[in-house]
């Protein structure tokens, strides 16, 4: 299944860039990407997916090719959630599914929440629905003031925007990203660079700093709150050797991912489907296979009914 166009949907900031596959007559899933990534995250995985859908995959604001944000408004987790909605609206969906990759799951999660009428399938890809602010409670008011203050720092700054080399801008990228073999670093550097005439600069905006500075972190009790909301079907899958929490840090305490995997279970029952797979943080770039088929077992399923995977 080939890409079928490229298209910029109109927003009172600028535009959303959209890359779509399939028929619009199809059933729509949405595809959101990681933190600083763009909708390239996707060009692996969708060839391998049923042909009968019309898959979309967005670059959220500040990143890929969408419009940054004007001066003076900072990013966070909510504005990427109405940006769903605003895609959406666009296609004049009525219902579809989503597929979100680490920061894009808990977009979506939240979407799936707040809009519970709107998904009927919720896949995620070494994600969650929410975060958990069990590892960072007493750091959540320093993030608050880290993402206004660089925001501040970098609309201060008159500096220009960095070019380097293409050999670079790919060291760069992968030194800060262990999980991302070379061939998908030049994938999402496709679609996050631009050419200037001494070299490449980054498309996404400076502003957007560390994840945690723009994510919203709930409590255990709100997670239940949030989880009895949805109404989607859940794919949830976790790549083995892939993030356990926002930051690395906190990897190794695998406990916040083993409660939400037990109250999605408990609170959504056969709606629920947890499934483990060998593979790092990108295995859906890396290794796309490994997930291809439950996914493709997830979107044909019936709603309501368990798909054996």
């Amino acid at each position: 299944m080939g890409l079928l166009s490229e298209l910029k949907l109109a927003v009172p900031w600028g535009h959303i860039a959209v890359k779509v596959w399939g028929s619009q007559k199809n059933p729509p899933v949405l595809c959101l990407h990681g933190w600083l990534d763009n909708a390239n995250s996707f060009d692996r995985l969708i060839p391998l997916l049923p042909q009968g859908f019309h898959y979309v995959a967005m670059d959220f604001g500040g990143h890929g090719l969408s419009s940054h944000y004007k001066p003076g408004f900072p990013y966070c987790h909510l504005n990427f959630v109405s940006e769903v909605q605003r895609v959406a609206t666009a296609f004049k969906w009525t219902q579809f599914s989503l597929l979100g990759h680490s920061f894009g799951g808990t977009v979506g999660g939240m979407y799936a929440c707040i809009f519970p009428e709107m998904v009927d399938k919720l896949i995620l890809l070494d994600s969650t629905p929410f975060l958990l602010d069990s590892n960072e409670m007493e750091n959540i008011p320093l993030y608050r003031r880290r993402n206004l203050e660089h925001m501040l720092q970098v609309e201060a700054s008159q500096k220009p925007l960095k070019v380097s080399s293409p050999e670079e801008v790919l060291q760069r990228t992968l030194n800060k990203n262990s999980h991302l073999s070379k061939e998908c670093g030049e994938l999402l550097l496709q679609r996050g660079t631009t050419k200037v005439a001494t070299g490449l600069v980054l498309n996404r905006d400076r502003r957007l700093s560390l994840p945690e500075n723009s994510f919203d972190f709930v409590s255990k009790e709100m997670f239940v709150h949030l989880t009895r909301n949805l109404q989607a079907n859940v794919l949830l899958i976790k790549a083995t050797e892939g993030y356990y929490d926002v930051r690395r840090a906190n990897d190794e305490k695998k406990e916040p991912l083993l409660f939400m995997a037990d109250t999605l279970s408990t609170i959504l029952k056969e709606r629920f489907q947890f499934v483990e797979v060998p593979g790092n943080h990108y295995v859906h770039m890396n290794k796309p296979h490994t997930v291809s088929g439950a996914i493709s077992s997830f979107l044909q399923s019936q709603p309501g009914t368990s798909s054996r995977l």
